[in-house]
């Protein structure tokens, strides 16, 4: 990955465009829900705050270095 840094506001912004995008592909009724749940209202705040929640500790897992995204197969 590279070094560019983006803000906070930035980074939820570019995971709720995947996330819109991957509902264009797929009109999955969780992924809908998800967006909803995560829209911004005019105040700024998300529609379901315990999204916002989630979306905040997301943040602080991978800041702290707590997320492994390695895709592993398991051979059996």
């Amino acid at each position: 990955m590279n070094d560019k840094k983006i803000s906070l506001e930035q980074a939820y912004l570019a995971m709720y465009a995947f996330l819109e995008n991957h509902y264009a592909r797929t009109n999955s009724n969780d992924i809908g829900g998800l967006l909803g749940d995560l829209s911004l209202l005019s105040d700024g705040n998300s529609a379901d705050p315990a999204a916002r929640t989630d979306w905040d500790e997301a943040v602080q897992k991978a800041i702290s270095g707590n997320v492994d995204a390695m895709l592993r197969f398991k051979i059996t």
